[in-house]
């Protein structure tokens, strides 16, 4: 299949390792269109696991001098739908991804935590298919390239917070936040929130309206963070 041979491509995956992508791929809501018996929910959960464990050894080396609670924070950091999405995003996963005509009607292949869940599946099929040592540089490989210095995330930890404080000592003003859109099937929403601070504007969405705020939060954090 065209999908699968592509994104193993993407992935580096030899063709023999091939088999387990297009379960990784499959989305419930196309599982039932097509009354097909499985999903990529078993290889999600594999991949959250495997997950766990690479980010695990990688910081525990990378950061000798740093307590456990540190090291926890940045590991939650790195695992959060947030990041997970936004490396989906950068190898285009959503693309790949077999999805329901509902969801594709509401955007649904590039929502949060959809693109979130595929990667950890997509992560659990080349841990099944490859084995840990291909699986844990295929994902340090990422992190090296898109968060070289994961230590880093402490900072972001509490968006909301971090701006609130940020904008009352600079502008002597807090973020307000405003919800503009919500879309999406009743069972998997999608907020979309503008955030007003001083001059500036940032966006944010998320499966509810607290995570679209922490999304427009943090936007707007890395915003002025890069000189804005």
């Amino acid at each position: 299949m065209e999908r699968i041979s592509n994104l193993a491509k993407v992935i580096g995956l030899p063709p023999e390792c091939h088999a387990r992508l297009k379960e990784a791929l499959t989305h419930r809501t196309f599982a039932v269109e097509h009354g097909i018996d499985y999903d990529n929910q078993r290889l999600e959960f594999l991949g959250d696991a495997v997950l766990e464990m690479i980010h695990t050894n990688y910081l525990f080396h990378l950061y000798p001098d740093l307590p456990e609670g540190d090291l926890t924070k940045i590991r939650s950091a790195l695992s959060c739908e947030s990041m997970l999405a936004d490396l989906a995003r950068k190898l285009e996963l959503g693309k790949y991804l077999l999805i329901g005509r509902g969801e594709i009607g509401s955007g649904g292949n590039d929502r949060d935590s959809t693109l979130a869940d595929l990667f950890e599946a997509v992560l659990g099929a080349i841990y099944l298919e490859a084995g840990f040592e291909f699986a844990n540089n295929f994902v340090i490989d990422l992190f090296k390239k898109y968060c070289p210095d994961p230590k880093e995330q402490l900072l972001s930890l509490n968006p909301k917070g971090r701006l609130q404080e940020l904008s009352q000592h600079r502008w002597g003003a807090v973020p307000v936040y405003r919800l503009f859109r919500q879309s999406g099937l009743q069972h998997m929403p999608l907020f979309e929130v503008e955030l007003l601070v001083a001059n500036f504007v940032a966006a944010g969405s998320g499966g509810s309206r607290k995570q679209a705020e922490i999304a427009a939060a943090r936007n707007m954090c890395r915003y002025l963070k890069a000189g804005g």
